[in-house]
């Protein structure tokens, strides 16, 4: 923070420090010493700034009495502050107050004429009206922001115009006093002597300090100056430590004594008034007659309490103080790995260097002369990424040093309890924090993403012998293990994504995605889903309520990589889904949420739904929202390639219960048989209960059971399915917990001789193996490109 302390011209500590209007301070002194007439700074004076400084920041010329005139008619002319009136957008004009009562503000118009005898670089204007007389003087000094090179222009009075920087100052105290109380007080006493050798004697470590004369004294000036008899025999002497602090209890006394009447911000307009607004408009402070009176100046203003703009100013500046030190911390730990990758470069070398020395033994005294070749080679290039880690962690420890600093003064800033003080520098602070924190990840990337620590030479043996002369490095590993982005994988419905980025040290030519089979077992068999060159893969078509665990690894021409650490993945719990919205007949209707649908075909037409299940215990439900009785409605779960256009469970590939409004039977493979009576009717619910851990497909018709256990020995993918004619029409209702009269079914007995092993019935297992499976059943897999 030491630098934000120290004024850019001096380079020493700020004293009585002043704000610019462009932000940046520098010491009164410092100020009153580099300004000088505006007529230096007219382009061809022999003072004038340089031509590079020129074209850095382009100097505005004088103002002109027409300028002077079109500026004092604007409107908001009479809503501006001191500060503003130094920028330097007012084309170098300032307002000297001298015999007026109202402050600063500017007259709304006035009349120009010329003083005899004045000279021909100042003008002055007089306005009169019946509260004060505001005289308007041309600038004739400027001073030149040493920072950013940006002109200020001022009236007679010079640098005094300028606001004083009171929280640096207060910053500035601070800072200098803990210095001081880390290092030791030297004796007051001493005399400043140089030895016979020209060198300069330091002066003795004080030892005490009289509370009575305020001096502090070493040991030898102690016992010549201040003896402990007569009357200094009665004097306190107490340590150095103590010493300061009652120097500094003195001082802080003074200054309050001092600043009692500064303390208080007094209204510009109303000197008797203190200052409780801030005026967002004008950029300044008002008291409650500016606001609330008809002629106040800050009337019909953005005028809110300061207090509550120093609070949110401050709310803001703490905000994004954080992210900015979260910044820091990571620039900290890309420092702390550029330093270890030092030591990486060794070890990497020496690896390289005894994989040389052991090839090299077999050859003959040719390939030893090539031998030191190549070690010479090898030990350039660790001295070269040596040279370029040394240059990356000096880069970003300056630029760690410099974000420090910004934020140690910020957070001082903070403390200051004075409202107007901050609001000074608050917006200056928060722009520049966020500008900071906006570059901030562009320039960490840089760093982390230069040059492998490591030696990438590869020493080929491969004939050798008959190429000694065009021995060199195979510039190329293997791939390291890539890394799984878990903040960008996730799981939705019955699918998931994974996301991952390679090694940043590695040349890879694609990736190989794997998954187990869902289990959640670590010992898992896995899968390849996915080979390609894309670095985010969604697996659609899982088991609903599986935990799956995904794994990455890389190849290039040299071979393949070690596998990613697994990330487990847990599909949802229930199975949201609505009809299939790409792929339905003509004749039948669908709203917009897919979950309702009529037809206007007079033959059944089937609808499947989105998804389908191999595994777990499903239970959906249709309502009759339409039904003359004349129709033909079917309920159950089919084959994704079911017949369309017949009624479901016509054919093999659909299980069905047919129903009307008096009883209904179970379809398959156009076989009936179960015939039960009731039916239903508009309102009525036709619920489906798939069992596939028991394989079986049980019915309900308002949530009663319609029959027995309608289907038993299921295996494989089944979507939920129904066929539908004219005048009819249902709205289906998913991820439903099973009616409490489920329990009262029998369990369907026997089993078959298939088993549920993930080749057999699963959605992943009709993906991997098109060798048992139909093309058509084949889950769908989308990949895309992360932005990473």
């Amino acid at each position: 923070m030491e630098d934000e302390l120290k004024c850019p011209s001096c380079r020493q500590f700020y004293t009585q420090p002043v704000l610019l209007p462009c932000f940046h301070a520098m010491c009164l002194n410092c100020a009153l010493q580099n300004q000088q007439p505006v007529v230096n700074n007219l382009p061809g004076h022999p003072t004038a700034q340089p031509h590079e400084q020129q074209q850095e920041q382009p100097l505005p010329p004088p103002p002109t009495e027409l300028q002077l005139l079109s500026e004092l008619q604007c409107n908001d002319c009479n809503d501006s502050d001191q500060l503003s009136i130094l920028s330097e957008t007012d084309s170098g004009v300032v307002v000297s107050t001298s015999g007026s009562s109202g402050g600063s503000s500017r007259p709304s118009s006035c009349h120009i004429h010329h003083h005899p005898g004045s000279s021909s670089s100042s003008t002055t204007t007089t306005t009169n009206n019946s509260n004060s007389n505001v005289v308007v003087v041309a600038a004739t000094i400027s001073l030149s922001c040493p920072s950013c090179r940006k002109i200020v222009y001022f009236d007679e009075n010079g640098a005094q115009n300028l606001p004083r920087y009171r929280a640096m100052q207060t910053i500035v105290d601070k800072f200098t006093e803990s210095s001081s109380n880390r290092s030791s007080t030297p004796c007051q006493l001493c005399p400043d002597t140089t030895t016979d050798g020209g060198q300069q004697q330091q002066q003795e470590p004080a030892t005490v300090f009289c509370q009575q004369c305020q001096v502090f004294y070493c040991d030898r000036c102690r016992e010549n100056c201040h003896p402990a008899r007569g009357p200094l025999a009665k004097h306190s002497l107490i340590s150095p430590h103590q010493g300061r602090q009652a120097l500094r209890t003195l001082k802080e006394k003074f200054k309050q004594q001092q600043s009692s009447g500064e303390a208080v911000q007094h209204c510009s307009e109303h000197a008797d008034q203190t200052q409780s607004y801030y005026c967002n408009t004008c950029r300044l402070g008002a008291c409650h007659l500016c606001v609330l009176s008809d002629v106040g100046r800050h009337h019909n203003h953005d005028v809110h309490l300061l207090a509550l703009i120093c609070k949110q100013q401050k709310a803001e500046l703490t905000q994004s103080l954080q992210q900015l030190s979260e910044k820091a911390k990571s620039a900290t730990e890309v420092i702390q790995r550029l330093k270890s990758s030092s030591e990486r470069v060794q070890e990497s070398c020496s690896n390289v260097e005894s994989a040389i020395h052991s090839q090299c033994l077999e050859l003959m005294e040719a390939l030893r002369r090539r031998e030191e070749a190549l070690v010479d080679f090898a030990r350039r290039e660790r001295d070269l990424q040596l040279r370029r880690l040394r240059e990356e962690v000096a880069t970003c420890t300056a630029h760690l040093q410099h974000t420090t600093a910004l934020v140690q003064f910020c957070i001082e800033a903070l403390k200051e309890s004075d409202s107007s003080a901050f609001l000074q520098i608050g917006t200056m602070l928060v722009n520049r924090v966020s500008n900071l924190d906006l570059t901030w990840r562009q320039e960490m990337e840089e760093l982390t993403n230069r040059a492998s620590p490591t030696l990438e030479l590869t020493l080929d043996d491969l004939g050798l012998r008959r190429n000694i002369d065009q021995l060199t490095f195979l510039e190329m590993k293997p791939p390291g293990a890539p890394r799984i982005l878990a903040e960008d994988c996730s799981a939705e419905n019955n699918s998931i994504t994974v996301a991952w980025q390679p090694h940043p040290a590695s040349f890879v030519e694609g990736f190989v995605l794997e998954l187990d089979d869902g289990v959640g077992v670590a010992t898992g068999r896995f899968r390849e889903v996915y080979c390609g060159k894309e670095t985010i893969c969604t697996v659609d078509g899982l088991h609903f309520n599986s935990l799956y665990n995904a794994r990455v690894k890389a190849f290039n021409s040299s071979g393949e990589g070690p596998y990613s650490d697994p990330l487990g993945l847990h599909t949802a719990e229930v199975a949201w889904f609505t009809f299939d919205m790409a792929a339905y007949p003509a004749e039948t209707r669908l709203s917009a949420d897919g979950l309702t649908a009529t037809t206007d075909s007079y033959e059944p037409r089937v609808l499947l739904s989105s998804v389908g299940f191999s595994r777990g215990v499903h239970y959906w439900e249709f309502t009759i929202d339409r039904y003359d009785g004349a129709a033909d409605p079917a309920f159950g779960v089919a084959r994704r390639d079911v017949t369309r256009d017949s009624m479901l469970g016509k054919d093999e590939l659909g299980w069905s219960m047919y129903i009307d409004h008096q009883r209904s039977w179970f379809l398959h493979n156009n076989v009936h048989s179960h015939r039960t009576d009731g039916g239903i009717d508009v309102g009525s619910t036709v619920g489906v209960l798939l069992d596939l851990d028991r394989r079986q497909l049980s019915f309900f018709v308002n949530e009663e059971p319609q029959g027995t256990v309608a289907f038993v020995d299921l295996c494989g993918v089944f979507y939920p399915a129904v066929s539908l004619n004219r005048n009819v029409q249902v709205t289906l209702h998913s991820a439903l917990d099973p009616p409490p009269s489920s329990s009262s079914f029998p369990d369907s007995g026997e089993e078959s001789d298939e088993g549920h092993q993930i080749g057999a019935g699963g959605d992943v297992s009709e993906r991997m193996n098109n060798a048992t499976n139909p093309p058509d059943s084949i889950t769908s897999l989308t990949c895309a490109v992360a932005a990473l």
